[in-house]
């Protein structure tokens, strides 16, 4: 039986260990703080984000690296975008040669350097580890309840593609490969902007007619800007584009819709993040995505309404009037 260390016990990380539980792997589920990794390993549920889920008992859960690596030729990166090179750079020292793939699962763009999380763990892991990225629309509070759901998963090395296909495939788990990693990491990325403006769609009181028109404007912008930064167009009409920007932009469970939500009631960034359990990966993105199109000169209105919103205490339905009233155009992406 093949060994799979997933490191972060979040909502997605307690997820896929359950999955990949399920799918006959020896998994060993690495908290952050110790005392809820005691916590866990007591209750075997993760009341905080994924109440009513049960983590078998055969699932190790530990606050030690040693112990959650040890053994393991598969490790699986469930973390936040923000922490994920600090995290990868400790862990770095503790991987053998053993550990020869390494499944990224975080959505998001470095703020200093706007590298995406496997350029990232390419940067930090040792030479020669296979990296993949796994994305899709996938809400670990659907996933973990066994709802089906299809998710992909890309690297530039086919035969990674497929190991790490296989691993994850399940009856209500389906999972497809890609080649293209660079779009489906920023379109897994750039979908949380779009999510947040979809938001404050909702929190203004706005219907279906005015969600339709920003998901179909927001999957050209954010095409635009990945065909630039050398991604295919085609797959952003694929699972990580358009079915993760619906999922994102529509969902209850989404929490880049909820902060713009919050954001067109009224409400500063900061009460709304203060009020947040959990990482709202969009955040962070608007600032990167806004400065990569004025970098690589791409339009994104709609990315730099969101960025005056959140940032420059604009007026979110004076942020909409602006969208509505730009000068007359043609079609085009």
């Amino acid at each position: 039986m093949r060994k799979i260390a997933v490191l972060g016990a979040g909502s997605w990380g307690t997820t896929l260990a359950i999955l990949l539980h399920g799918n006959g792997y020896s998994v060993r589920l690495w908290e952050f703080f110790p005392e809820r990794a005691v916590q866990l390993k007591r209750t075997r549920q993760n009341a905080l984000f994924l109440p009513g889920v049960t983590i078998p008992g055969e699932i190790i859960i530990t606050n030690d690296y040693d112990k959650a690596l040890d053994g393991a030729d598969m490790t699986v990166f469930a973390l936040p975008s923000h922490v994920l090179r600090v995290l990868a750079k400790q862990v770095s020292h503790h991987l053998t040669e053993q550990h020869v793939i390494s499944v990224n699962v975080a959505k998001g763009l470095e703020r200093e350097t706007f590298k995406r999380m496997s350029q990232v763990l390419e940067d930090e892991l040792p030479p020669g580890t296979g990296i993949v990225t796994l994305s899709g629309p996938s809400h670990a509070e659907e996933v973990s309840r066994g709802i089906p759901t299809a998710v992909v998963v890309a690297s530039t090395d086919e035969s990674l593609n497929r190991e790490v296909q296989a691993a994850f495939m399940s009856s209500h788990f389906r999972v497809y490969t890609n080649d293209d990693i660079v779009g489906v990491e920023l379109a897994g990325s750039l979908k949380n902007v779009i999510a947040i403006a979809a938001g404050m769609c909702d929190g203004l009181g706005y219907g279906d007619n005015t969600k339709g028109a920003l998901l179909t404007r927001g999957l050209a912008e954010i095409s635009r800007l990945g065909i630039v930064m050398g991604a295919r167009a085609q797959t952003f009409s694929g699972l990580s584009g358009m079915g993760d920007l619906i999922t994102t932009c529509m969902s209850k469970h989404s929490r880049n819709r909820y902060v713009g939500e919050q954001a067109g009631r009224g409400k500063k960034l900061s009460q709304i993040l203060s009020s947040m359990n959990m990482v709202a990966e969009g955040v962070n993105t608007t600032k990167s995505a806004r400065l990569l199109a004025q970098e690589k000169a791409v339009e994104m209105p709609i990315t730099e309404q969101v960025y005056e919103v959140l940032f420059g205490d604009k007026n979110p339905r004076q942020a909409v009037n602006d969208l509505m009233s730009r000068v007359a155009k043609v079609e085009i992406w």
